[in-house]
């Protein structure tokens, strides 16, 4: 039977490279980083805890504990600051960690235009492929939720694409008729 550490070793090589693009589809790559590192070492102090059958659900949990602890932390340094120079915050607020959406175009346009849960509900299952049980393990509810936030997402998701299909076609009337008469 392997020991803690190599146990956890394995952990670290299964998992480490997939946590790290979650975080950094979230947030700056060197935030990501610190990401990353926080969720492996909550994974060691609490790695008897640590589903044995599936880990990564798990794991990605704690990576979204620690990104909403970043930007709360990051609020309460902005406000402090803001103070700070007596401001009293009328200055810009900073990016919301879960703006630095990794999609362009009208896909990521879409998304930024939703919540931020319908937009973790869609990236654990589009980017992180993850199963409607295994995201409610992420998100903190029961996979019943989850699937209901998750057809809601979807539904808003597509109301705001198609809202930004008639945005687009009241803009540039003549793209879309040269597009239909090809």
């Amino acid at each position: 039977m392997p020991d803690a550490d190599s146990r956890f070793a394995e952990l670290w090589d299964a998992h480490y490279d997939d946590v790290l693009a979650y975080a950094a589809r979230r947030v700056d790559h060197e935030t990501a980083r610190d990401v990353a590192a926080e969720t492996f070492l909550v994974a060691w102090r609490r790695r008897d805890d640590l589903p044995a059958d599936r880990p990564f659900p798990w794991l990605l949990h704690v990576a979204r504990n620690t990104l909403a602890n970043e930007a709360r932390g990051h609020r309460r340094r902005r406000l402090l600051w803001g103070r700070l120079r007596d401001d009293r915050g009328t200055h810009e607020p900073a990016a919301d960690v879960a703006a630095g959406l990794a999609e362009g175009g009208r896909i990521g346009a879409a998304l930024r235009r939703l919540s931020a849960r319908d937009r973790e509900a869609l990236q654990l299952v589009g980017w992180e492929e993850l199963d409607a049980k295994d995201a409610a393990v992420v998100a903190g509810c029961s996979a019943k939720t989850f699937s209901v936030r998750l057809h809601r997402a979807r539904r808003r998701l597509a109301a705001v694409l198609a809202e930004l299909d008639t945005d687009d076609q009241r803009l540039h009337p003549m793209t879309l008729q040269r597009s239909s008469q090809s």
